[in-house]
């Protein structure tokens, strides 16, 4: 026979003691679970790949004690005679790791003109980083940082399937407030906006999740915590409206930067138009939606794949073009090699073309300033310049203008020295070959011109 200390009365309240703890472990097991919900969780999956951003511009000014006067021939003369001060300038932005070597996606304009780059991970590591590409046009930049051991990383997921209305959460480095967590909803799709004169950014997602300065280059996740976007723009003239890159978008120009550092933009050999009210009536069209071809180039892309004067686009790969903003920016994230399908209204029926993206041609250069711009050109040098008297060896001179073309109605003359290219350098031929090839399919094009020692802008419309 067993001998048991305690009677039974106490057993019994043991026993319920032990009833009521263990109900309330579970109901607190029961409650923390559910308080773990799928945002939740989706943070504690991504956050570790999230990285903090900080940045430092170095720039030099003219040391000018009288700088208050605001007198231009004050700083000249202190430019002249007195060494420059130099001056640090700080700026922090977003960041996320997108693969275990290293590599972090962000926008351009985070690291633009960085003398130095500073990434901080989740976990309070340090790193510098050094920029493998960035592209101005899609504000698309990659930076690496060296490790030991494999980081961890954001899986790329899709954003060509979002829904309006659907959760999202992003993460960032607001004014310095690290790993911010801010959530909402996708409040619109293929939403256009304009930088500027002549650059349109096309496809972005808007969002009402709260989206500050030092988000930008931070991640935009889905529920399920996949990279749906990185964070870009916020609206400043209201709250709760943001805009992000689509993670589609920015597929292709990841793949450009990282394997050859630029993008190498394709060239599809258009020039279009917008359809105005008179052309609607002549295609008899009920709205308003697509582009006119208005001309076709020799062997380019299109015109090899079938795409002829007076076809009307109305598509992309499945997104409707609503006009040639729309067009040229959806048109900028397609690189070479890229397969792109078509939506065309051709004597009034619909039909689909696909055409693959090239390179643009050493002999389309030379078609498109004869021809589009109404020049013929030749790069400068120190024996032309001294021969024709010229103030600089430098840019591309203009040795004969087309009568009645767009350059010879602006103003442009033989002897004027082209040394910009929408806002391009160009000191010789080669500046100017590349910056012709990186404008894409251009219908303005901002040329600096030298006469002389004056310089002006012109604006062409080919």
């Amino acid at each position: 026979m067993i001998f048991n200390p305690y009677p039974f009365s106490v057993r019994i309240w043991w026993f319920w003691i032990f009833f009521v703890f263990a109900g309330q472990s579970l109901a607190f097991a029961e409650e923390h679970y559910e308080r773990r919900t799928p945002l939740v969780r989706a943070v504690e999956k991504v956050s570790p790949a999230v990285v903090n951003i900080y940045t430092t511009e170095i720039s030099r000014s003219a040391r000018n004690p009288f700088r208050n006067f605001n007198n231009n021939l004050f700083d000249k003369f202190f430019k002249d005679f007195l060494p420059p001060t130099r001056s640090q300038k700080r700026s922090l932005g977003s960041g996320v790791l997108i693969n275990a070597d290293g590599f972090i996606l962000t926008n351009e304009h985070v690291i633009a003109k960085a003398a130095k780059i500073h990434v901080v991970l989740s976990d309070k590591q340090e790193f510098d980083a050094s920029v493998i590409g960035a592209d101005t046009k899609s504000d698309l930049a990659i930076i690496k940082i060296e490790s030991d051991t494999p980081l961890p990383f954001v899986e790329m997921g899709r954003s060509d399937d979002l829904m309006i209305g659907e959760q999202v959460l992003a993460i960032g480095n607001p004014f310095g407030l690290q790993q911010t967590v801010t959530t909402g909803i996708i409040s619109a799709l293929n939403r256009n906006l304009r930088a500027g004169k002549n650059k349109v950014y096309s496809d972005f997602i808007q969002v009402d999740a709260s989206i500050n300065p030092g988000n930008s280059g931070g991640p935009l996740l889905n529920i399920n915590g996949s990279l749906i976007g990185i964070n870009t723009a916020i609206y400043q003239k209201a709250e709760g409206i943001g805009f992000a890159i689509p993670i589609d978008h920015a597929k292709r120009i990841v793949l450009e930067l990282v394997n050859y550092g630029k993008v190498r933009r394709g060239w599809l050999g258009v020039s279009v138009q917008e359809l105005d009210a008179q052309l609607l009536r002549h295609f008899k069209l009920d709205r308003q939606r697509g582009v006119l071809v208005v001309g076709v180039a020799e062997k380019s892309s299109a015109g090899k794949a079938g795409l002829k004067r007076g076809d009307i686009i109305i598509g992309i790969d499945d997104h409707e073009v609503g006009n040639k903003s729309d067009f040229r920016g959806r048109m900028a994230s397609y690189t070479v090699g890229s397969s792109i399908r078509f939506s065309l209204l051709r004597d009034g029926k619909k039909m689909g073309l696909r055409v693959r993206i090239a390179s643009i041609p050493k002999s389309y250069i030379k078609e498109f300033t004869r021809n589009w711009l109404g020049l013929h050109i030749q790069e400068n040098s120190e024996r032309f310049a001294r021969g024709n008297r010229l103030v600089t060896s430098k840019g591309m001179v203009v040795v004969e203008v087309i009568p009645n073309s767009v350059a010879g109605r602006i103003g442009i003359s033989p002897g004027d020295i082209i040394r910009q290219m929408n806002q391009k350098r160009v000191d010789n031929e080669e500046d100017y070959n590349k910056a012709v090839a990186e404008m894409n399919n251009p219908d303005r094009i901002l040329l600096l011109v030298q006469r002389g020692r004056q310089g002006y802008y012109v604006t062409l419309e080919p």
